[in-house]
């Protein structure tokens, strides 16, 4: 019996591996466009930071529609059911395409309320067209997420990872020529930015489909396109109830933090700057969390679909236990280089001692944090959504924040306060998530 759970965790973490580098490397091209706009000044850094915080929300609820497609593609394969992993495809890709064009339309064509939000004029100026390059990137963005989700409910996810790590070069060459006008290009500075963004994702959008639609992999979904390729507003249902819970999930935790960033940013700017340090390096560690969590997901997704609960029962514990040694492990190393990360970022007294601390809470909540991204996915992988993201909002909004907020005033704790509201909020929402799975599980 050991030695099949231990088969089961190298299963989950072989999966998991090429989601993780494919999330790390997204990761990094938003800090590459950073550094490379940072070098022309401040202003440009600043108006940057304003329309990828604008455009987060948005994209994280459009990225949680696209999960719906990868959790109904693995249950299907589960079943062997080749046609019916077709119509997924077809009804997933034109579902996400339609949120895809409402989220980049409401981004362009929204772009003037950064005019409202009392930022420096000069910046909301540099952020207005780069907020219409974003908006209109979004949209070969989600599509190649909804093409990733649709091989990776296939468990094929080296495909999409060598992508993701190919549009680093592509990006950092393109922002190269764009933003400093080299080789005779003209120098657009954070609007060659823009572009450098729209052209890396088109291409590895129309390189994904491509590889899609003509790759002998994929042929036996292709070959069946003429009879399942057919709008079915029942199949949009069914995507919506697994898309529009997973979207909630994912903005409601993306809000929490934001808010968190807001209220931190009150008390000052040196608490402002340590905040920002500390999530930076939570937010990178979450990375591999959450492609451990889709790794679980897709696998007990596939294991749903045959009705097999001897083994979503033995991949949901093994699982579990693996983000939580992974939290532990990342937990230990904050509380050891607790006071060296910080000078990656910056290097004033103040900022790196205050950082240090935030981190000795950002240890804290590792286990935490894994352990609910974890929790939320295998609960998605059993189509069981609307009642943990009801359980997320409550752990997030009614108590973490609201308590963060009682931690940083009332009892003048400050930005250790908000961290440790976060703290409440992210161990309730784990404590929550694994019981409900280990529930449903129990009584199958």
């Amino acid at each position: 019996m050991t030695h099949w759970k231990d088969k089961e965790v190298y299963k989950t973490i072989q999966l998991a591996i090429p989601i993780i580098m494919g999330e790390l490397a997204q990761m990094s091209l938003h800090l590459i466009d950073t550094a490379m706009v940072g070098a022309i000044s401040y202003k440009h850094l600043a108006a940057a930071s304003l329309v990828m915080t604008a455009a987060n929300i948005p994209f994280v609820i459009g990225i949680g529609m696209t999960i719906s497609v990868s959790q109904l593609v693995s249950m299907a394969n589960g079943r062997r059911d080749h046609q019916l992993i077709s119509h997924y495809l077809f009804n997933g890709f034109l579902l996400c395409t339609f949120f895809a064009l409402v989220i980049s339309g409401g981004l362009v064509f929204g772009r003037n309320i950064l005019r409202h939000l009392h930022q420096d004029p000069q910046v909301v100026e540099l952020a207005l067209p780069f907020m219409s390059l974003v908006g209109l990137s979004i949209i070969p963005m989600l599509l190649f997420m909804t093409l990733k989700q649709f091989t990776d409910g296939l468990e094929y996810t080296k495909t999409a990872m060598m992508l993701s790590l190919a549009a680093m070069p592509i990006n950092i060459f393109l922002n190269w020529l764009l933003i400093y006008g080299h080789w005779g290009f003209p120098r657009l500075e954070l609007a060659g930015a823009g572009y450098a963004t729209l052209i890396t994702r088109t291409v590895i959008f129309v390189v994904l489909a491509w590889i899609v639609l003509k790759h002998k992999t994929f042929r036996r979904f292709i070959v069946v396109s003429e009879s399942q390729w057919r709008y079915s507003i029942k199949t949009i249902r069914e995507l919506l109830r697994i898309g529009i819970p997973s979207s909630i999930q994912l903005g409601v935790e993306v809000c929490a933090f934001a808010v968190s960033g807001i209220i931190i940013g009150t008390i000052g700017a040196v608490s402002q700057a340590a905040h920002q340090i500390a999530l930076s390096c939570a937010a990178f560690t979450f990375m591999v969390s959450m492609g451990l969590s889709q790794a679980g997901s897709i696998r007990v997704s596939n294991a749903f679909g045959r009705s097999d609960w001897n083994k979503i029962r033995v991949i949901g514990k093994t699982t579990l236990i693996t983000a939580l040694l992974y939290g532990s492990f990342c937990g230990l190393i904050f509380i050891i280089f607790r006071w060296q990360l910080p000078l990656i970022f910056n290097e004033n007294p103040e900022v790196v001692s205050l950082s240090a601390l935030l981190l000795l809470f950002a240890a804290v909540f590792q286990i935490s944090d894994a352990t609910q991204a974890t929790g939320a996915g295998l609960l998605r992988g059993i189509k069981d959504v609307k009642i943990p993201t009801i359980l997320i909002t409550l752990a997030y909004w009614v108590i973490g924040l609201p308590f963060g907020w009682l931690f940083a005033f009332h009892y003048h704790m400050g930005a250790a306060g908000m961290w440790l509201g976060l703290i409440v909020g992210l161990t309730l929402a784990s404590i929550f998530l694994g019981a409900r799975f280990i529930s449903r599980v129990q009584k199958a």
